[in-house]
């Protein structure tokens, strides 16, 4: 392990003697962390960004605890001190007693509140002191005291046993008695089953919990760094990382997942659907803590209500798995296979761990959702927030507030409802059927409103104006005869008892779209997509405003960091995001060069082809049989140069299946597999990897055979499947190519009230309407995204060119990542630029040649 000094001589582990580029960047993230502000960090791929993140995150943490201990120990000394100082009156008690009037009155009530607060705050540092020490010894006895891991562990064997043997005496009964006997049987089994989590309380003393230890875990929250990144493959990776560095072995760290990834029960499991296995988890939990109505004691033999509960959902199991979580960091994986094996819910136990963990993993939906964020136990006063692969937060955060409801899913739930209703209305409370039937009412409007009626196969009912129509929230509510209707209390959903769930209801949906109705009339709009027939179409509700949303999580946190390997441009995060919830004061940029030389990278703007015709693939021109035929020409010289893998970016999958056609006629992809084997990027994801592996088996065989081939071409999609989190280093990537700039498509009806509602909110840049500056943003970030495939580690190498004069415009040309940026070459000829790249590639062969031998 290396110690590295940044600014202020903070001392920094790391595994291995840091770069100087990430001693700087955990250099600011520390200034940062400590001056409570909000920071943008770019780190390219392969400069150790995680690792840096994990470090100068870590290195800060430390420090503060430390300081927080040592003030602590000061407070505590002080007022020690001042016992023995307690009947010795103060000058300015003794002034406050020979003062007349008001004035001297005033002065003793400010000192006598002063010296309140005073005894508070050490009563409640005497307090966490108590709480920390018990914590840190429980943790220390775990860690050590194998004794009391293998006693949990026999009981769990104790209970499989248990299970074992009554289920065979089951099958013997069955056998001998007949079925009626064993219905019976079960039921009372159930009901033993039920008693036996109902005493879970009573079991804390095996593992030496009590009453105060619970209530510790769950009240406290210390301070800590909440870490979110987009896939759980991500979060896995970063854990990992963690694992290895210096802080692995003492940090309390938790990892938070979906019920999808840490559901340990088979029966659940197999569900598959996502909506499906959080319907049935959430059943179980309710038969667990809920009693039988009278209903269901009434009706008796004739129908048995299942009341299933989970096995892992044992208090004292979680109790076990939580102190396994903080003393040893461990992945999702692994949290599973530990709850595999102590019996106890990974989902639900690792939340027990969150308030006394000092480092939280979790998705972006966990954290930047405010309802799940709540759920999940997540308290982010005064804590750390990193949100990290943050390129496309802004998308993020639109998505996850968004909500969409299908016309199908509006009769569907009409109907359930409509039943549950006549079902039990007996037994409702007069609130709760007065919720009910104002949200029916509300399902009929809106199947009212798309041109159908709730009462009729929505697969039958065809729709005589087919389009799509945009509205503010408010007309909506108006046009759909709601707004008479309170939504923030119909949102809830209402609490039902159905029997186990056959699909999954479809008044999640409705409940999103219902809260989502709740935003402010400008922060949204509602899309009404017609088509067809009603269960075709469709109601959107479009956020317009994340800042909104992203505006709590900054407002609570006391430090936040949005990194990513291409950040630029980042004008989009500043007024998109932070302009409205924090001034321009607290926020800090930076940005890292890339560990690679310099030499080792030769990024191309080509502003003409082969005939020295201008290229500019605009959608007006880009179909022109010539320009088409210009771009396999350069294709084709590049393949002659370049050896291994070249990567060809199109804009859309339309336009490269077009390309490819045309291509195919004129005898060019003949010519072409001449040099590489192609490769299409398939539209199916489950077909990625199979191409991802083809592709580089070829380059591999050919690398190592040699040949006329020399490599292979994968023609690529912006916003594809390989356009994001693709590894294409070394021989794999060896050029990537990108044809003309991939702007958004500007008539759809969601991106064009996006532009109108940033036009009227903010100011204008450089004389440019921000709508125009949210196009331009949104093609470079892809743009950015793309062409940051290639280069992944220190001594790897690749050449980038980008076709189409229009990247040579400096308010483009400014939105490349810097370190690609620094780099690039501009070149107005075509030989021009093939002269480059072929020296380029020459000498990085006779180089890598020469490494090799």
């Amino acid at each position: 392990m290396q110690n590295s000094q940044g600014k202020g001589r903070v001392n920094f582990p790391f595994p291995y003697t840091p770069y100087s580029i990430q001693e700087d960047f955990m250099a600011n993230l520390y200034d940062v962390l400590e001056a409570g502000k909000v920071g943008i960090f770019e780190s390219p791929t392969g400069t150790g960004k995680s690792l840096s993140l994990i470090c100068g995150a870590l290195s800060w943490l430390r420090d503060f605890e430390e300081k927080k201990k040592q003030e602590e120990a000061r407070l505590l000394a002080d007022e020690h001190s001042g016992q023995d100082k307690q009947q010795q009156p103060t000058s300015c008690s003794a002034e406050a007693s020979n003062c007349q009037g008001s004035a001297g009155e005033l002065v003793w009530i400010t000192e006598f509140m002063q010296k309140k607060e005073e005894q508070a705050m050490v009563d409640r540092l005497k307090e966490e002191q108590i709480r920390r020490k018990k914590r840190e010894d429980r943790l220390e006895k775990i860690r050590h005291n194998v004794q009391l891991k293998y006693a949990s562990k026999r009981k769990r064997l104790e209970d499989d046993e248990t299970q074992r043997l009554l289920q065979l005496s089951k099958e013997i009964l069955s056998t001998e008695l007949g079925s009626d006997v064993l219905e019976q049987l079960d039921h009372e089994e159930e009901e033993l089953i039920l008693a036996e989590y109902e005493s879970d309380e009573e079991k804390k003393v095996e593992l030496g919990l009590d009453d105060d230890d619970d209530d510790d875990l769950e009240e406290e929250h210390v301070t800590k760094i909440y870490y979110c990144s987009r896939t759980h493959s991500q979060l896995a990776q970063f854990v990992h990382e963690v694992q290895k560095s210096p802080f692995g072995e003492e940090i309390r760290l938790v990892s938070l997942g979906s019920r999808q990834n840490l559901c340990v029960n088979e029966e659940v499991r197999h569900l598959g659907a996502v909506q499906l296995i959080n319907d049935r988890c959430v059943e179980m939990q309710k038969n667990k803590h809920g009693k039988k109505s009278e209903g269901e004691e009434s009706e008796g033999k004739k129908r048995r209500v299942s009341r299933a509960v989970c096995p892992f959902y044992s208090y004292e199991q979680m109790q076990f798995l939580r102190d396994e979580v903080l003393v040893k960091v461990k992945d999702i994986e692994q949290l599973v296979a530990l709850g595999k094996e102590t019996k106890a819910c990974p989902y639900y136990g690792s939340r027990y761990a969150i308030p006394a963990a000092q480092l939280v993993v979790l998705p972006y939906q966990m954290l930047l959702h405010e309802s799940t964020r709540c759920a999940s136990g997540i308290k982010l006063k005064d804590q750390v927030v990193i949100i990290d692969e943050a390129h496309n937060l802004i998308d993020t955060i639109t998505c996850i507030y968004s909500a969409e409801v299908r016309g199908s899913q509006l009769c569907c739930a009409h109907s359930q409802l409509l039943q549950y209703m006549e079902r039990y209305r007996k037994r409702l409370k007069a609130k709760n059927l007065m919720y009910i039937k104002q949200i029916l009412y509300l399902l009929e409007r809106f199947v009212s409103i798309l041109g159908g009626n709730v009462n009729q196969n929505p697969n039958a009912q065809s729709i005589s104006q087919a389009g799509t129509e945009l509205k503010s929230i408010n007309d909506f509510l108006f046009q759909s005869q709601i707004d008479n209707i309170n939504l923030f209390k119909v949102c809830h959903p209402v609490e039902v008892e159905d029997g186990q769930p056959k699909m999954a209801s479809p008044l999640m949906q409705i409940e999103g779209f219902l809260s989502a109705l709740t935003s402010a009339n400008q922060d949204g709009r509602v899309i009404l997509n017609r088509q067809g027939t009603v269960a075709k179409s469709s109601l959107k509700f479009l956020l317009l405003n994340p800042a909104v949303h992203f505006a709590k999580v900054l407002k609570e946190c006391r430090a936040a960091i949005v990194a990513g390997g291409t950040m630029q441009p980042v004008s989009d995060f500043r007024e998109q995001l932070l302009s409205c919830a924090i001034g321009a004061d607290r926020v800090v940029e930076f940005s890292c060069g890339h560990v690679i030389p310099p030499d080792n990278i030769l990024p191309i703007i080509l502003c003409s082809g082969p005939s020295n015709q201008q290229l500019e693939f605009t959608y007006q021109k880009r179909d022109l049989p010539h320009m088409v035929s210009t771009m396999g020409r350069i294709l084709g010289n590049l393949c002659n140069v370049v050896p291994g893998g070249v990567v060809c970016f199109f804009p859309s999958y339309e336009y490269e299946k077009q390309v490819y056609t045309h291509w195919e006629g004129t005898g060019l992809l003949t010519r072409l597999a001449t040099k590489k084997k192609i490769f299409q990027e398939p539209k199916k994801a489950n077909q990625v990897e199979q191409v991802l592996a083809e592709y580089t088996k070829c380059i591999k065989r050919c690398s190592q055979v040699g040949g006329h081939v020399t490599g292979a071409l994968l023609f690529s999609v912006v916003g594809g499947k390989m356009s994001e989190g693709i590894n294409f280093s070394d021989d794999l990537g060896r050029c990537v190519v990108m044809v003309g700039m991939p702007y958004p498509n500007i008539k759809s009806p969601e991106l064009q009230e996006k532009m109108a509602y940033l036009d009227k909110t903010m100011p204008r840049t450089a004389g440019q309407p921000p709508s125009k500056m949210l196009i331009e943003n949104l093609c470079m970030k892809a743009v950015n995204q793309s062409i940051g495939r290639a280069i992944r580690h220190q001594k790897d190498f690749a050449s980038i060119l980008l076709v189409d004069h229009r990247y040579a415009r400096p308010s483009v040309f400014n939105k490349l990542p810097q370190w690609i940026k620094e780099r690039t070459e501009i070149k107005y000829t075509f030989g021009l630029a093939f002269a480059a790249l072929r020296k380029f590639h020459h000498e990085k062969k006779s180089c890598y040649r020469s490494e090799a031998s």
